[in-house]
């Protein structure tokens, strides 16, 4: 059913304009949105759909996560929807985790950001019945990292749990997730955003690391896919790297 060529495995989805976090004027409209990922070289992509005035009710929650899996549903071949999630309801969190989990089509949670989690922390009880529930289901999560050590934190207390902190940084930011990363065989890194601009980031992730650990991303429309990939692909790395990140490690964690 998917192309696994190129996974962009961080998109945020639109269809109303209150949910486009694009910076200018495109894209306009979600086919808009697909067509420029498409000529951009992205065969299958995943994310949440993020509510620029996020309403912080249960109904705002599964509004958003309604709309992502609609997407889903116009875009079958191309988009895997990612479910988001709130520190203020776990128990409804926790529903629509299991709701959307019987319907065979959930296999990533995220991106999570704060606005959307209701928190600046993500290491808190408040949010451990959802990590509890994501790590028996075998359902990564994909966090907005506020601190490096408080996404290291939640990948320390589920071990089970396979945590992806969502862009690189500049070189201190980066090596410190290196670091952390080093330390938590369950924390991986999503490419998205800053960091992929910087010659020879990657490379000396993959040699300290292995490609295993890194997943291909964009954080589009906010970001360019074009460069993210063009970035990835000029980097001299071996094609089973590539593939990896790509793709590999994507389909691994997601279970597909």
């Amino acid at each position: 059913m998917y192309d696994f060529t190129c996974v962009d495995a961080h998109v945020h989805p639109f269809f109303e304009a209150e949910n486009n976090i694009a910076m200018y004027e495109s894209p306009a409209t979600a086919q808009e949105m697909v067509d420029l990922l498409k000529a951009a070289g992205i065969t299958l992509c995943c994310g949440s759909l993020i509510h620029k005035n996020w309403k912080t009710s249960p109904e705002g929650m599964k509004k958003c996560n309604a709309e992502c899996f609609r997407f889903a549903d116009t875009f079958p071949d191309f988009f895997i929807p990612g479910l988001i999630f709130h520190a203020a309801f776990p128990e409804e969190s926790c529903a629509e985790i299991e709701k959307y989990y019987k319907t065979g089509r959930l296999h990533w949670l995220g991106e999570i950001v704060p606005y959307t989690t209701g928190t600046n922390s993500y290491a808190i009880e408040e949010l451990f019945p959802v990590y509890d529930l994501a790590a028996e289901l075998g359902l990564p999560v994909n966090i907005h990292p506020m601190t490096n050590q408080d996404v290291a934190k939640v990948a320390e207390l589920f071990p089970k749990l396979n945590v992806i902190m969502a862009h690189p940084g500049e070189k201190v930011s980066y090596l410190e997730k290196l670091e952390l990363m080093k330390e938590r065989p369950n924390l991986h890194l999503d490419l998205c955003g800053t960091g992929l601009f910087r010659w020879g980031m990657l490379k000396h992730g993959v040699k300290t690391l292995g490609a295993e650990r890194f997943l291909f991303g964009s954080d589009f429309p906010v970001c360019n896919a074009a460069m993210n990939r063009a970035a990835v692909l000029s980097e001299n790395l071996a094609q089973g790297e590539l593939d990896l990140i790509f793709s590999g490690n994507f389909r691994r964690l997601a279970h597909l």
